[in-house]
């Protein structure tokens, strides 16, 4: 893995359950060769962790203000994680 390889957490607030986020969010970081998960919490929030070239996960992290057509993203929080998990693919949590 290059140095630029990133691992990230966001937690996305505002109405973004029920309006496909998570198939959304893993199509646009298989689209930018991310890898990780995304998962719907019990607070309404969604999260998820992604890894991969800083330059994707700027971009990935950009896409997830907006969100799919539906959504109305208030906030998102984002942080960078230490450690490098190594995922199989992105993929949708519960």
């Amino acid at each position: 893995m290059s140095s630029n390889h990133k691992h990230i957490a966001m937690r996305v607030h505002g109405k973004v359950q029920g309006v496909f986020f998570r198939a959304s969010t893993q199509e646009k970081a298989e689209a930018l060769g991310l890898t990780g998960f995304v998962q719907n919490e019990d607070d309404g929030t969604v999260y998820l962790e992604a890894e991969g070239d800083e330059t994707a996960l700027r971009k990935l992290e950009q896409w997830v203000h907006e969100g799919p057509k539906n959504a109305r993203v208030e906030r998102v929080d984002v942080k960078t994680l230490k450690e490098l998990k190594g995922f199989d693919g992105f993929e949708q949590r519960r």
